[in-house]
């Protein structure tokens, strides 16, 4: 069984690979991981790319896109390893990124997953959107980060270089242990794309497993390479997956209450939305809101399932406060300041 598995999940990314691909190969095979790329059913010439410029890397080949959800449960099934790192086709890792990772696993073995510190591949000062050093969530799911707060990112001064747990770590740089994926269902496949790792993450802190952010590893990633920010198809999903991942996991006292509370909370996202003149968006959270009602009955046994194997009933990176209230009113607007 290897130790360290790095999968790259590629879907007509050709350009991305040529791009990225060096660096990952170079700094994750001198710290002796194998690098897996996972072709989720690309129409470009991707797998000849691989092939012909980096004959080290492993393929994996699906026939059709699976997402980003299915397409890592399918490409980790043929792995073994003690260790998996999902990292995305559009980051640039740093020498010897995989050690920090790797050896605070080896000593904590509470904690499931681990995230490097992502910075910002355009502006390598800068905090990358999503993930910057570990992410949060307020008590009405919405996700934020220490570095990056609802659109404001932080310079990387070091203001966060302490390990830290977290409640969830970036889909872009996720470093898992793959008995602990496997032990909580994997990533789900329904999302198809976006929320699937905090919904991962979720269901491991609800059980009992810890999850940090070791910031002495350093990526860089370049985000939104897919679909770029307020796409419409990217709003409806993170919309459509953010309540999706309440309903999976909010303890029952909570449900209702939230439940209503975020109803006022997307009708005001999409009134701003209108206000911008972005009709596609608006649109787009009101789609989100249909298809969770729609789908809510199937994953009522998943819902189920999570509550019988909760031990973590008050998970404390789930804050007690709304980041809204704290962003708008408050203007607190930087992490170091909630």
């Amino acid at each position: 069984m290897e130790k360290i598995a790095v999968v790259i999940l590629n879907w007509n990314g050709r350009e991305m690979l040529r791009t990225f691909l060096p660096s990952v190969i170079q700094h994750s095979e001198a710290d002796r991981a194998v690098v897996y790329v996972a072709d989720n059913g690309s129409t470009d010439d991707s797998i000849e790319l691989v092939r012909q410029e980096f004959p080290s890397v492993r393929l994996i080949r699906m026939a059709e896109n699976q997402g980003f959800a299915d397409g890592y449960n399918q490409a980790l099934s043929h792995i073994e390893a003690e260790y998996v790192v999902l990292l995305n086709s559009d980051v640039e890792v740093s020498a010897h990124w995989l050690k920090p990772l790797i050896a605070y696993l080896d000593a904590h073995p509470e904690v499931a997953a681990c995230q490097p510190k992502l910075r910002s591949w355009r502006d390598k000062t800068a905090f990358e959107y999503a993930g910057a050093a570990g992410g949060f969530i307020d008590c009405y799911g919405y996700p934020f980060c220490r570095g990056r707060i609802l659109g404001k990112v932080e310079k990387d001064h070091g203001q966060y270089d302490t390990v830290l747990p977290i409640a969830w770590a970036s889909g872009a740089a996720l470093c898992i242990r793959l008995t602990d994926y496997r032990d909580a269902g994997g990533l789900d496949g329904r999302f198809f794309a976006h929320m699937e790792e905090i919904d991962l993450c979720w269901r491991l802190r609800a059980r009992g497993r810890m999850v940090v952010c070791v910031p002495q590893s350093v990526v860089y990633h370049v985000g939104g390479a897919t679909l770029k920010k307020e796409n419409p198809r990217k709003t409806f999903l993170n919309f459509r997956n953010n309540l999706l991942m309440l309903y999976k996991n909010l303890p029952a006292e909570e449900l209702t209450r939230v439940m209503r509370i975020r109803t006022v909370l997307d009708g005001v996202a999409a009134l701003f939305f209108l206000l911008k003149g972005q009709w596609p968006n608006a649109h787009a959270v009101w789609k989100a809101r249909q298809a969770f009602k729609a789908l809510r009955p199937s994953f009522t046994e998943a819902r189920e399932e999570n509550l019988k194997k909760t031990v973590v009933t008050h998970i404390p990176e789930r804050t007690s406060y709304s980041i809204l209230v704290r962003f708008y009113l408050y203007r607190r607007q930087v992490f170091s300041r909630l």
